[in-house]
């Protein structure tokens, strides 16, 4: 079941042919940010300790928090190859609680994040 609701047309595809400036790997120019709302039965089960575990797993910088209407809001920066595995992570069944709906939004990393954090 598809729950992701965020536009994928502005999300660089990692296999569409452009190569990374950095052999070894990404690069910091590489960087994106992921601003997304996460929809369901996500507050009270963990998810913004299991968000931000997963996000400091994949090196990513950013923010977790709950917000007033139930939903948890979350930032992420890092290589889009690494802000892709955490939106499949967030859009799979592997998430404490119940999501519903993910809508998320990538745009170019600010960098004013220093590790990751639950708010």
């Amino acid at each position: 079941m598809a729950r992701h609701a965020g536009s994928s047309s502005g999300v660089p595809n990692p296999s569409d042919g452009a190569a990374s400036s950095d052999a070894a790997g990404p690069s910091d120019a590489d960087a994106v940010r992921l601003t997304a709302r996460v929809f369901g039965v996500v507050q009270g089960v963990g998810f913004r300790y299991w968000t931000m575990g997963k996000a400091e797993e994949l090196g990513l910088t950013g923010e977790v928090k709950n917000l007033a209407d139930g939903s948890v809001a979350l930032v992420a920066e890092g290589p889009q190859w690494k802000i892709n595995e955490l939106r499949t992570w967030l859009n799979s069944e592997r998430t404490p609680g119940r999501v519903e709906r993910v809508e998320d939004s990538i745009s170019a990393a600010e960098g004013n994040f220093r590790g990751f954090r639950a708010r």
